[in-house]
């Protein structure tokens, strides 16, 4: 019986590919992948950022056509030419970014593309009756008209699926789904895919995390480099097997650093008090101190202050309340800094939001690797496409950026390699001051390995490294020190050398007010 994957129908395959190769200009995306996906079940796909999950997931759902190869749903030929055609043939995807209008409300979303057509012609009424029913049978609950911009991440995932399953699938994919979740949110997700599996729907989950995939997951397809390298029965293997599969070599746990010597202090905040535009609190009188070769961590569930600290930190907001203190500099509400100022002074910064706050996705890698370095892009006020093209090589190598295309559109790439980008541009400019908003979010396994490293490099050389960081295992195996964040508030600060998931998830809640004292 497959750990926790549900019972598997007997029968035809839900999707069958066979010989399905995809090419996107020098870069074989596809390379002669069969794939069958049982009936009924949560199966996984899963691989390195660039293997051609992605890819191979937009074949199906008929947004790429294979160059070659064919496909079968339900067991019968299936030349999928367009989404309409998959939509058609019972096919949703959930992709990794979320194809919601955010101005619009979530009844509105589910309409949107169904103008004239029968569903729309039954009525208001009608669809809000029948996307009840829906929410009920899936555990989907989420208010019809609400706006999409007012929910939070979870929810919109919700209205994602939901929006699908109206069209009635019954096959749906989603890439990287819990990217941008919570622990909390992606247990609901789990949840409602297992649901969705019971009613005899299947699910495809396209991701990179192996403890999702043993979780959910009945079976498992792995991917590297674009070819199908095996399948499994999850309750047959476990992630060290998957993990080596999926990279190509053993992937050993990085044993914790030892304690090295840290220096003077580099950057110093006290009663950094902040209010977003429509006046609620984010941000109650935090302080921090953080020093040369060191790593201060930031723990905290999502929406707890941290965005708002790097924001304040690197000059994107401006300081209200209380001051920050960096390169002999007093930054407060009368003596602002902007972001340019504050590279200036010797701060890099990588955004929680890649997309949005780290690069322009339209430019090329070569350009995005230059972005707020001038310097890296040609003499004098002018920029040289040779200037950047020699300084982004060596850093597409050093940071194994796939496909290594230094004049490949940022949008071209997959969204672990897109990391990898504003990485490999925040860190080689060998900051005093480096801060790191979620720098592994959406990354596989074999990647947080190469960040990790570096990130430890950039330490040894000096550096003071503020890191944001949701996930515990990550903080616990960099940090030096970590810090708490609840409500707005520091519940704490404890060393991370004997500090538990336990201690820190009581900190977190605020169950435990005194923990870090």
């Amino acid at each position: 019986m497959a750990l926790d994957g549900g019972p598997e129908q007997a029968g035809h395959p839900a999707v069958r590919l066979r010989g399905v190769t995809k090419r996107f200009g020098a870069v074989l995306a596809n390379d002669d992948v069969d794939l069958d996906i049982p009936q009924g079940a949560v199966h996984g796909i899963i691989g390195e950022n660039g293997a051609g999950k992605s890819t191979l997931a937009s074949i199906i759902y008929g947004l790429y056509a294979p160059d070659r190869g064919s496909m079968e749903i339900d067991g019968e030929a299936a030349p999928v030419r367009s989404p309409a055609d998959a939509i058609a043939r019972g096919v949703g995807m959930v992709h990794q970014h979320f194809m919601l209008v955010p101005t619009f409300t979530v009844l509105e979303n589910i309409m949107l593309g169904m103008e004239g057509g029968f569903l729309l012609g039954q009525g208001e009424a009608d669809i809000r009756a029948r996307l009840a029913s829906l929410s009920r049978q899936h555990g989907l609950e989420v208010d019809p008209d609400a706006l999409v911009d007012d929910l939070p991440v979870g929810l919109r995932q919700r209205v994602e699926i939901l929006k699908t399953l109206f069209r009635g699938a019954r096959i749906l994919i989603l890439d990287e789904p819990t990217g941008v979740l919570t622990p909390d949110e992606t247990d609901q997700l789990f949840t409602i895919l297992r649901g969705i599996r019971d009613a005899g729907g299947t699910v495809v989950l396209i991701t990179h995390k192996l403890r999702e995939v043993m979780a959910v997951c009945g079976t498992v397809s792995v991917m590297r480099d674009g070819r199908m390298v095996g399948r499994r029965e999850t309750a047959e293997t476990n992630t060290a097997e998957l993990a080596e599969l999926m990279v190509g070599r053993t992937v050993g746990q990085a044993e914790r650093p030892a304690q090295s010597a840290v220096g003077t202090p580099v950057l110093r905040a006290a009663g950094l008090t902040w209010r977003s535009p429509g006046g609620a609190l984010r941000l109650r009188e935090v302080g921090l101190e953080l020093r040369a070769g060191e790593i201060l961590a930031v723990a905290g569930v999502s929406g707890n202050g941290q965005s708002e600290l790097l924001e304040l930190l690197s000059g994107l907001s401006g300081v209200q309340e209380g001051l920050i203190e960096f390169a002999g500099r007093r930054i407060d509400a009368a003596h602002p800094a902007t972001p340019a100022e504050m590279r200036a002074l010797g701060l890099a910064h990588v955004p929680e939001d890649r997309q949005r706050r780290g690069l322009v996705l339209p430019f090329e890698a070569r350009e995005n690797a230059v972005l707020g370095r001038p310097e890296n892009a040609g003499p004098g006020p002018w920029t040289s496409g040779a200037a950047m093209l020699a300084h982004a090589e060596p850093l597409i190598a050093r940071f194994d950026i796939r496909p290594p295309d230094p004049m490949l559109p940022a949008a071209g790439f997959s969204g672990g390699n897109q990391q990898k980008i504003v990485l490999a541009r925040e860190f080689d400019s060998a900051p005093a001051v480096l801060l790191l908003g979620q720098p592994t979010r959406g990354v596989d396994i074999g990647t947080i390995e190469t960040i990790h490293a570096q990130v430890m490099a950039l330490k040894e050389r000096g550096s003071a490294i503020l890191l944001v960081s949701t996930e515990l295992d990550e903080i616990l195996a960099l940090a030096d020190r970590i810090m708490v964040m609840n409500g707005g508030r520091v519940a704490g600060t404890v060393p991370a050398e004997g500090a538990t998931r336990r201690q820190l998830g009581l900190m977190m809640t605020g169950a435990a007010g005194e923990a870090g004292a």
